[in-house]
């Protein structure tokens, strides 16, 4: 038997997802919680096999609860249950410690069958956001790759550029002749980059010095 925890500041969602899973022949509701506070107490006390987590409520929310309740029960999987729909809020979430991310707009077999797959320890992602999360990660990917260097590297290797130093560049952006080192090899390290010719080149073809005075 699953035993479940519903976490949710709405009375009436508690008492849908109660009826929805007390129905199922393998899962119990054994306790229910209307905000972090009281989700840590039954998370201590219940030890349950899953919580089911909302993530907007009244005062701490889900995301910041989540530590809390898997220091608790640290066998417990928290399946989060959510209206936010945006793929940052889903890696939040499992960044914090979730095994699974459902919306509430769901059918009431996705999450049935979301609980059973978290509970066997797998993961789960509502289908629509897992495609949106997928095609973000790709263009992330593709940007990092378009665009390699951080705003302090950019930095840097436009001072490098403009034939200046590392001691010039350490007191031009006040850090220290080792950071701005560092920053140097990273960037021929990123740009595959092995001369200061080959640096301006490419600083040049990005417009890195278009805004020097000439």
């Amino acid at each position: 038997m699953i035993k479940v925890v519903l976490v949710d500041d709405h009375a009436v969602v508690r008492s849908g997802l109660r009826l929805l899973l007390d129905n199922q022949d393998d899962i119990e509701v054994v306790g229910e919680a209307g905000n972090a506070k009281d989700a840590v107490f039954r998370a201590r006390a219940l030890k349950p096999d899953v919580i089911l987590l909302d993530v907007v409520m009244p005062g701490e929310s889900g995301i910041e609860a989540l530590p809390k309740l898997l220091a608790e029960s640290p066998e417990t999987n928290v399946l989060v249950l959510s209206m936010q729909d945006d793929p940052s809020y889903v890696r939040e979430a499992f960044a914090a410690g979730a095994s699974g991310y459902v919306l509430k707009e769901a059918a009431d077999e996705e999450v049935v069958s979301a609980v059973r797959e978290i509970a066997r320890g797998g993961r789960y992602v509502h289908p629509a956001l897992g495609a949106r999360m997928v095609a973000a990660d790709a263009q992330e990917r593709a940007a990092a790759a378009a665009y390699p260097l951080s705003d302090r590297e950019r930095e840097v290797l436009r001072l490098l550029a403009l034939g200046h130093t590392n001691q010039e560049i350490a007191e031009q952006l006040y850090i220290s002749v080792r950071t701005a080192e560092s920053h140097r090899a990273h960037i021929m390290q990123k740009l595959r980059l092995s001369t200061r010719a080959e640096l301006v080149r490419y600083a040049l073809s990005h417009g890195l010095l278009a805004d020097e005075p000439g």
